[in-house]
């Protein structure tokens, strides 16, 4: 992973997001020598979301189950048949 200054961020800001968008490698981004942020090209930033809006539902759908709020198949069969005539 590429480390860099937030002060080379500021001078070099289209250079460093050219370079990111040719390798999609994620740029930490450091001040006071302490990482402050991260930089994503567009592609990488929507797959992470992706992933963890999957996550988020099965962890969701796990707690239900936990918690005793789920129907059998059956039952399932028979509201999404209203739902879809």
């Amino acid at each position: 992973m590429k480390v860099e200054l937030v002060t080379t961020l500021k001078r070099r800001a289209t250079e460093i997001l050219g370079e990111l968008a040719e390798n999609q490698e994620p740029v930490l981004i450091t001040q006071h020598g302490l990482p402050a942020a991260y930089l994503l090209d567009v592609d990488t930033y929507e797959s992470l979301q992706a992933r963890v809006e999957l996550l988020e539902g099965i962890a969701r759908g796990e707690k239900a189950i936990d918690e005793g709020r789920t129907v059998s198949h059956a039952e399932a069969k028979k509201k999404m048949s209203r739902w879809l005539s």
